[in-house]
């Protein structure tokens, strides 16, 4: 397993996934980079060109989520760059993703404000709002749900 980050030496909760997530892909930029190779990015002049980001900044983030597994380097087609590719790993932050792109749809513009919204290719609809249900389709919320530490055994 990969370390959370390099330079972090000590956990609030050192068994809390959110903390240790958000220490892998909690900044602005890491979001806004992940956001961005779902639609489509992959080069480092096009992560640069749609996000404004500084090119230090950029190769920072770059290498973190690289290390954390988020990310794998290939070179082109053509073998003159380098293109960011999702992995797996990556590919797992769709829903985070899609859940914070759904919240600001909510939450982040005033009524007749533009902005975008997630489209279902195969269907043209608008993506239905996520949901967290149990195994007999009941939705959860924090007040159906706990947490419970899994101990090593």
């Amino acid at each position: 397993m990969r370390n959370p980050m390099p330079d972090r030496t000590q956990w609030t909760d050192p068994h809390c996934p959110t903390a240790r997530a958000a220490d892998i892909i909690g900044d602005r930029w890491s979001l806004l980079i992940v956001r961005d190779a779902f639609d489509g990015s992959s080069r480092f002049s096009q992560f640069q060109r749609n996000l404004g980001i500084a090119k230090n900044i950029l190769t920072d983030r770059l290498k973190t989520l690289v290390e954390q597994g988020i990310f794998e380097v290939r070179p082109n087609e053509q073998g003159t760059r380098n293109e960011y590719i999702l992995t797996g790993r990556g590919m797992d932050l769709f829903i985070v993703i899609t859940s914070l792109r759904q919240w600001g749809e909510r939450h982040a513009f005033d009524d007749g404000e533009p902005h975008s919204i997630l489209i279902d290719d195969t269907t043209g609809d608008p993506v239905p709002r996520l949901r967290l249900i149990n195994a007999r389709n009941i939705d959860l919320d924090p007040t159906s749900t706990h947490v419970e530490k899994i101990e090593e055994g």
